[in-house]
């Protein structure tokens, strides 16, 4: 279980990160995401066909990359705030998408602090940078810049 913050305190630690551990995208978890968007194509869900492309497998939708997100987040350990009534996602500044997530490969999650801001009473808001990395990867699956309200 993640520490726990006061606000004020987590608005100190801009620069903080934190790495979650590794997790195993499968066929599948792609299947899955394909059924629930109605995303079928076959890059990603057909293994034979998708064998014959520059990606010589079915990749991860890049939705489904991004939407690992919460996830991960939880497994990396990042402090929770004390007080706090819900979280909602706001938005995001910035997505792009680098490399293609192979099924069967591992990603994981770093978290960067980039914004941590009181808006009103009680509704702070924050912005981090999310790297969506590939274990054995040069290039990270993607970056983006991740903006969520937390009510305390």
């Amino acid at each position: 279980m993640a520490a726990t913050v006061a606000p004020q305190e987590l608005a100190e630690r801009i620069g903080a990160e934190h790495v979650s551990d590794w997790v195993e995208v499968t066929q599948a978890m792609i299947d899955q995401f394909a059924a629930a968007t109605g995303d079928h194509q076959f890059i990603h869900v057909d293994p034979v066909r998708a064998a014959k492309t520059v990606f010589g497998g079915t990749i991860a939708h890049g939705f489904l990359s991004l939407s690992l997100m919460p996830m991960l987040a939880e497994r990396a350990a990042i402090p929770a705030i004390e007080g706090m009534r819900m979280g909602v996602n706001y938005g995001g500044n910035k997505v792009r998408f680098l490399t293609p997530v192979r099924s069967g490969k591992r990603v994981r999650g770093r978290f960067t602090l980039r914004k941590f801001v009181e808006r009103q009473p009680g509704v702070w808001e924050q912005v981090q940078d999310y790297v969506l990395e590939i274990e054995g990867e040069e290039k990270p699956a993607l970056i983006a810049e991740w903006i969520a309200l937390f009510y305390v």
